[in-house]
């Protein structure tokens, strides 16, 4: 399809401008990313009726998605809080709209992914150095001091996301480099490495242990999986590792935290085991008490906070923002219905990834690259159900979750899976 200039300056450019700087915006907060993405989701829907683009609103997914989004407005409609759960659940379709819009840009423009990876490269550089610098100084470039002596969050202040922004965004720039890796030169090879390493170890000294377990998730399911760059993967693993084990020997903090703590919170030496701590099993009783209350649709989505001081669902540690459980709160919020579309994606990826192995080792063959992989990876960590998580219809969130959607569904209609 041709465009006019302007045309391809407004419905091209300036979304490939948007989401690629992604990565960027998202250490803003979550305002300036959900703008970007709302930005290019609304210019792809203008696109769209504009010029005809219906195709990819028939694709699996976003079939699938309208499915799970008139879910989230049933549950808000059957809500007590209607008009404050529908903040949440209506304007969600956004989402959805973005995966396709990067879908549709990567059609345009194959460059996007390079993009995409020279931003996510000066993000991570930049963060790897803050967060070192306030590692060693008590304070970030900006003079940001530790809030938590013991823990670090460079230019993320007062909210412990570092560890969960670069856990999260490590299996996309992975697969950036995976595309790009024939054209870098060995030099730049090198500083990716260098990159790898590095963030792997700031992950560990942030102290955020649910984002040192899914970092590490990731590279074991590269190892398994991947054909080619397992050996990359590998051997920057292996000297994160030994970074990590030098840096626990003269700074105990992070050691303590992602070890010692996670031990003696779920009971490890009491003779009672928990599988979280007391204090996220009071809110997945609360969360299951609800889900109780309304099987089907549950009590609307982000309603849980609302409802969890009522003597019904209360108990010791009930309330908190979210269940900090992604499974828990879609019972509790969303109902059966709306749990069972995300864990039948998460089977799904799984259903996926062990037909990956059985070609892998029986049949000698490839059935996806080790892009859509690294892609797979993305939903993998997200859709994990045995860790604490934030909330899922958290806007900064539903960013990181998306954006690499695009990506995998370019991939696989390219390769025509």
């Amino acid at each position: 399809m041709s465009f006019d200039l302007n045309q391809k300056i407004i419905f091209i450019t300036i979304p490939i401008i948007l989401t690629s700087s992604i990565p960027f915006l998202l250490i803003t907060g979550p305002f300036l990313p959900d703008l970007a993405l709302s930005t290019c989701a609304l210019l792809f829907f203008i696109n769209s009726i504009k010029n005809s683009i219906f195709s990819y609103y028939k694709s699996r997914f976003f079939l699938f998605f309208i499915l799970f989004y008139c879910i989230l407005l049933f549950s808000s409609l059957n809500s007590d809080l209607i008009f404050l759960s529908l903040k949440t659940s209506l304007p969600y379709i956004r989402f959805g709209i973005f995966a396709l819009s990067t879908w549709y840009l990567l059609d345009q423009d194959k460059n996007l992914i390079n993009k995409i990876f020279n931003v996510t490269i000066f993000t991570f550089s930049l963060l790897i150095i803050d967060g070192f610098f306030q590692l060693f100084f008590g304070f970030n470039l900006l003079g940001w001091k530790m809030v938590d002596t013991p823990r670090i969050s460079s230019f993320f202040g007062e909210e412990w996301v570092l560890g969960s922004y670069l856990a999260r965004l490590m299996p996309l720039f992975f697969s950036c480099f995976i595309i790009l890796h024939g054209d870098l030169k060995k030099s730049a090879k090198y500083l990716i490495y260098l990159i790898f390493i590095l963030t792997e170890v700031l992950i560990f000294i942030a102290g955020e242990r649910t984002s040192f377990f899914l970092s590490n998730l990731f590279i074991i399911y590269i190892l398994i999986l991947s054909k080619k760059f397992k050996k990359i993967r590998l051997y920057c693993w292996l000297l994160s590792i030994l970074l990590i084990l030098t840096i626990s020997i003269f700074n105990k903090n992070s050691y303590t935290r992602i070890f010692i703590t996670t031990a003696y919170q779920i009971g490890f030496g009491s003779g009672k085991i928990n599988i979280f701590s007391k204090e996220h099993e009071g809110h997945f009783i609360s969360a299951y008490k609800m889900f109780l209350s309304n099987k089907i649709l549950g009590i609307g989505p982000k309603l849980f906070r609302e409802k969890c001081d009522l003597d019904e669902f209360k108990g010791q540690y009930s309330c908190s923002t979210h269940p900090h459980n992604t499974y828990m709160q879609l019972l509790a919020e969303t109902g059966f219905l709306g749990f069972l579309c995300v864990f039948f994606t998460f089977l799904t990826l799984l259903f996926f990834s062990l037909k990956q192995l059985y070609y892998n080792f029986f049949l000698k063959k490839k059935l996806f690259t080790d892009y859509s992989l690294s892609l797979f990876s993305c939903l993998v960590i997200t859709l994990w159900p045995f860790v604490p998580s934030g909330s899922f219809f958290n806007n900064w969130l539903n960013v990181i979750y998306y954006l690499p959607i695009g990506f995998l569904i370019w991939s696989l209609k390219r390769n025509k899976i």
